[in-house]
């Protein structure tokens, strides 16, 4: 395929994976709403846009933001300047970033639509963290109307990720990425829990989780995530406020389809908690301060009656 592409979102997770493309020889223009990533991504080999409607002409843009609401308004331009001018027959639109499994398909329409039929949309959230993004070995999980849409964009995502599958049409790869978050917000919150019962009991934290990892509890979240629970370093790998945000997409998703998903909607209220107490920008390890805090109080701060 071409190995030109569009890139739009620098943050903590795309800088990296831009950072990847530009090294095993794609040839990237990013844009970024703040220009200090746009500079540190040009000493990396890569090009920068002043606008994403600059990108309109090439045959493939990622987008690595925080909702599809920022990705409609970053695009907006782009999609005056397709219906205006339509893009060539197969540009495609990769939408990277965590996003409702329902909207994505009506995103997909929008594009459809904007562009005369020339562009389609392919969801492809990632998995791993900032360490999977820098190191290209993330878990790549995408959702495409037709097959070739997937093989054509599979040595992009081979670029980025080690682990890369077709789940289905578009949506899949976002309902994907949402059982993924319901397995890592659960598993999270439950290390967390053991962490404080184990330390306001006297047992030492770091040596309980070393014991859990070399048993049927530990895990790859046991593994990444345990270590800055146990020393309570809540430094930003990614904000835990769009833990929330993932977890209501699984309830969202459950709804649609009649399954019960009780350990997601308890998540889901227990990360609302972690957003009322003003600590969604930290590392998703402080819900274990979350948890500290119920510890005092005994209730959810805006729940009424339900105990924590």
């Amino acid at each position: 395929m071409n190995t030109r592409v569009g890139f739009v979102g620098l943050g903590l997770m795309g800088a990296p994976m831009a950072a990847n493309l530009a090294r095993k020889g794609w040839t990237v223009t990013a844009w970024n709403r703040s220009p200090a990533a746009l500079e540190d991504f040009r000493r990396l080999g890569g090009s920068a846009a002043d606008s994403v409607e600059q990108l309109r002409d090439e045959p493939v843009i990622v987008f690595m933001l925080p909702d599809l609401a920022y990705i409609e308004d970053a695009a907006a331009g782009l999609f005056a300047s397709w219906q205006s001018s339509p893009p060539a027959a197969g540009t495609a639109v990769v939408v990277m970033s965590s996003v409702s499994p329902t909207a994505v398909k009506a995103f997909g329409r929008r594009v459809l639509e904007a562009s005369s039929g020339n562009a389609v949309v392919v969801d492809a959230p990632v998995s791993g963290g900032t360490k999977g993004a820098a190191d290209g070995t993330l878990a790549i999980m995408a959702g495409a109307d037709r097959d070739a849409d997937f093989r054509r964009l599979r040595p992009l995502f081979e670029a980025m990720g080690t682990t890369v599958r077709l789940l289905g049409p578009l949506g899949s790869g976002s309902l994907a990425k949402a059982c993924n978050q319901l397995v890592v917000g659960t598993t999270t919150a439950a290390l967390a829990e053991a962490a404080e019962l184990a330390e306001r009991s006297g047992v030492d934290v770091a040596a309980l989780f070393e014991v859990l990892s070399g048993g049927l509890a530990g895990s790859r979240v046991l593994e990444q995530v345990g270590p800055r629970i146990a020393r309570k370093d809540y430094t930003p790998t990614g904000p835990a406020k769009f833990m929330h945000k993932d977890l209501s997409f699984v309830v969202d998703s459950a709804d649609a389809t009649g399954a019960a998903v009780p350990m997601a909607r308890a998540g889901v209220e227990l990360y609302a908690e972690l957003k009322r107490q003003g600590l969604g920008d930290q590392d998703l390890a402080v819900v274990r301060q979350t948890i500290s805090n119920l510890s005092r109080t005994g209730v959810l701060s805006d729940a009424e009656g339900t105990s924590a």
